[in-house]
């Protein structure tokens, strides 16, 4: 997004604008209403149904209780008039994600303006200019976002500043930044802190995000990690906790799209697990398009190993449960690459949704296997 876009509405009988700011993407709403205290929930949601936004100008708390209401309007279950044969797996997840994004268009109508600096000028608006700061970096110009996407940033703050215990770790905390995937999900890390190590001199981790997989390798005693990724934002995420975790001088941060420079006899990636076009910069760690970091991996994987080395593949097998990816297709890229299986560990999903009967994807998240599929060169290079 342009960060000159600007919005436009009128009030108080002339017309105004400000610029217009969205992480995720959103375009800017065309048409823009000023509403206050006195809106109804139904009223809102309709309006945001017809993609009109409205911009706030009442109390900060009374409009997240009506971005609550609105968003019980846009989760209540349709009637059905008729039953219609159950969808395929490959059908509900892309009916799943259809009617995500719509909810999150729809909800994103509901705008918050911001004065330079940051600041809310709102009455009971809270003080959010350092978790905008850490998002964004100072900003001395007003502008307009919604409040669905501010909830999301104060949330990574507080995540940011509580941290995620990380059994690996001995429960030690990794404090996820802004833009960058959280390890809430736990059975990729157990993998990589219990799959045998082929040595402990080098070892390259491909798309480090936070740094959690690298930090996990150095107190396994792997001496030098050199731990990549093309985001800035993540390779400053896992700066801090590396040195937050005291293995700074084990870890060196490269920024690379996939492998550094040289050799290893281990290198370790836990890419995107499903195919397919992420909506947000975040979904980038759960969405890859075309297998494109999967494929990258695979095929210069056998060039980056020492003789004797180990390519370490985390990946959950969701894909194939929702018809995304065919059972055979992960073997078939692997041997494609020179590429041959030593070993394999496993992991059954811990999150909620994987026991969730009412979730849209219940089938294939019930059927979940987290994998560490320890590659060899197939032949000699």
């Amino acid at each position: 997004m342009d960060e000159r876009t600007v919005i436009g509405w009128r009030e108080d009988g002339r017309d105004r604008s400000a610029r217009w700011r969205s992480e995720s993407g959103a375009a800017p709403p065309r048409r823009v209403v000023v509403t206050d205290d006195a809106t109804r929930a139904d009223e809102a949601y309709r309006l945001a149904c017809e993609g009109t936004a409205l911009l706030w100008r009442g109390d900060f708390q009374n409009a997240r209780q009506l971005l609550a209401a609105m968003a019980r309007r846009a989760d209540r279950t349709p009637r059905k008039r008729r039953r219609k044969p159950e969808p395929s797996q490959v059908q509900a997840f892309h009916l799943y994600r259809q009617a995500r994004a719509q909810r999150a268009r729809t909800l994103g109508m509901l705008l918050i303006p911001f004065e330079a600096g940051h600041t809310i000028p709102l009455r009971r608006a809270p003080d959010v200019a350092q978790a905008c700061t850490e998002a964004y970096g100072p900003d001395d110009e007003p502008y307009v976002m919604s409040l669905r996407e501010l909830l999301g940033l104060i949330g990574a703050h507080e995540w940011r500043e509580k941290g995620v215990p990380i059994p690996a770790l001995g429960g030690d905390r990794i404090h996820p930044h802004y833009g960058v995937f959280s390890p809430v999900r736990g059975e990729y890390v157990d993998l990589v802190a219990q799959a045998p190590l082929p040595a402990t001199t080098v070892a390259f981790d491909i798309g480090t995000g936070t740094g959690v997989l690298a930090a996990v390798l150095a107190r396994r005693g792997v001496r030098r990690i050199v731990a990549t990724d093309q985001d800035p934002r993540a390779l400053a995420c896992a700066q801090e906790n590396i040195e937050r975790l005291d293995v700074a001088k084990h870890v060196e941060l490269v920024e690379a799209d996939l492998f550094p420079a040289g050799r290893a006899p281990l290198v370790v990636c836990n890419p995107p697990w499903v195919p397919g076009k992420p909506a947000t910069p975040l979904e980038r760690a759960v969405y890859d398009p075309e297998s494109r970091m999967l494929r990258g991996f695979l095929t210069g994987l056998a060039d980056r190993l020492e003789p004797g080395g180990e390519g370490w593949l985390i990946l959950s097998d969701l894909a194939e449960h929702l018809g995304l990816r065919t059972r055979d297709e992960l073997p078939r890229l692997v041997d494609a690459a020179g590429l041959a299986v030593a070993g394999r560990l496993d992991a059954r999903p811990a999150h909620p949704r994987a026991a969730d009967p009412d979730d849209p994807l219940h089938a294939a998240r019930s059927s979940e296997t987290t994998s560490l599929w320890r590659l060899v060169a197939a032949r000699p290079r």
